[in-house]
């Protein structure tokens, strides 16, 4: 988690004055993690810290904030005071942010009270703090980290496993996806937020744009077309790529791929089928096994502690 500038920009944007909800620090159990945060508006919200009895103060509070104008910074002990029965305790820090105020860069570091010039300490934890890392606070100031980059994730097909798959994946801030399909007319009317729809004649002639660090999910409506795309993805490079299909599809696939001079050991870097079988065969159970196969590695990398500066 960290302070996602370009999105509290397009908040803005949208929304008008806002009211930026973090959570800076926690302890015991709680819903949601540092750095999560949420956006307030005269008449909206989007995100969340965790939900319940939490949220529904710290809304409260932000409208106070959207009036006042002054920021808030509280520790809120989640038993005693607000009755739910996570038993630890978060701090939130209520700030308000209009096009006037906007920070101008990340990491982004500010007194939690009063104002003044920011202390040598203050500079130097914030030139050294990694992107991704969780709040600090230092001798009275609050330093957030810039974002991780987004992974790019690029979902080739627009029918209905695509859609479900972008309709799950689209809300979550590690992925950045690209949509791809030959059909104009298969892309729903209101495509996801954050969503890049591109529709191309030939998909597999993009392959060759895509960054090197993308994930691939291919499951277009043709077989033809999916064999081109995995063809084209084998001659460049990728982070991972998935097939949708049987066992039957695959091993035809397979077979047609080494003929067109593909290594077996490259060719397995494709993973078929995705997803998880157990879930069943559904759009949506098959996005469900598709975002958890591709969350698991992050989750276990953050539980590790890789991204904490």
């Amino acid at each position: 988690m960290s302070f996602d500038l370009t999105a509290l920009r397009d908040a803005v944007e949208r929304l008008g004055p806002v009211v930026r909800v973090v959570v800076t620090r926690t302890a015991g159990s709680v819903p949601r993690v540092a750095g999560t945060s949420m956006v307030v508006s005269a008449t909206a919200q989007e995100g969340t810290i965790g939900g319940g009895a939490l949220e529904f103060a710290a809304v409260r509070v932000a409208r106070e904030v959207q009036g006042a104008g002054e920021g808030r910074h509280l520790v809120l002990p989640l038993g005693p005071g607000l009755g739910q029965c996570c038993g630890g305790s978060v701090t939130l820090v209520w700030e308000r942010f209009d096009e006037g105020c906007l920070p101008g860069a990340v990491p982004y570091a500010r007194p939690l009270a009063g104002d003044g010039p920011m202390p040598p300490k203050v500079a130097s934890r914030m030139a050294a703090m990694r992107a991704g890392a969780d709040p600090v606070e230092v001798e009275g100031w609050l330093i957030e980290a810039a974002p991780l980059p987004r992974q790019p994730l690029w979902v080739w097909g627009a029918g209905h496993v695509g859609r479900a798959i972008t309709g799950v994946m689209a809300p979550l801030p590690q992925y950045a996806i690209t949509w791809v399909d030959a059909r104009e007319d298969a892309f729903p009317d209101a495509v996801p937020e954050g969503v890049v729809p591109v529709v191309a004649a030939e998909p597999a002639v993009l392959a060759r744009f895509a960054p090197r660090d993308a994930e691939h999910l291919i499951l277009t409506h043709s077989h033809e077309t999916d064999l081109a795309i995995c063809h084209a993805l084998l001659g460049h490079e990728f982070a991972g790529a998935g097939l949708i299909g049987s066992a039957t599809k695959w091993a035809r696939f397979r077979a047609r791929l080494a003929a067109l001079g593909h290594a077996p050991a490259r060719i397995s870097a494709i993973a078929c089928p995705i997803g998880d079988p157990a879930l069943g065969k559904h759009p949506q159970a098959i996005a469900v096994g598709v975002t958890a196969t591709l969350l698991r590695p992050k989750a276990m990398a953050a539980t590790r502690g890789d991204r904490v500066g």
